[in-house]
């Protein structure tokens, strides 16, 4: 993976910390915390802003996250269809766990192109779904 451009953004809301940084000309956002009715706007206005900038490709990625609620749903949906809008995507990158099997009962596995590693996502490799 090519770290290009990398801005290293870091923004703190409260119990949720985001990285962003550019791999391979796509934005990832890592995120570190509780995506929840706190911290789901800040989550939603970055998500919106990258693609709004020009980066249609963008990935969030949850494995550090430890708590994500329906608001939290909501900003990544809301994140995914603006992308889309610009003719890009969201990927979100979930391991085996709570996170991962909230995406499965949601049945956000077929919104999303989901990943086990944010290496996969990157190089749009093996989809969770695809295990």
């Amino acid at each position: 993976m090519n770290v290009n451009g990398t801005t290293g953004q870091q923004q703190h809301h409260e119990d949720l910390s985001i990285h962003v940084h550019v791999i391979d000309d796509i934005e990832a956002f890592e995120l570190t915390g509780s995506l929840d009715i706190a911290t789901s706007p800040t989550v939603r206005a970055a998500l919106t802003s990258a693609s709004e900038r020009g980066g249609h490709q963008l990935i969030v990625d949850l494995t550090q996250v430890d708590f994500l609620d329906s608001t939290g749903l909501g900003a990544l949906i809301g994140g995914q269809r603006r992308a889309r809008e610009f003719g890009g995507e969201v990927r979100i990158v979930a391991k085996e766990g709570q996170i991962l099997r909230l995406l499965r009962i949601t049945g956000l596995l077929k919104v999303f192109a989901v990943y086990p590693t944010l290496e996969d996502a990157v190089k749009n490799g093996q989809r969770v779904g695809d295990l």
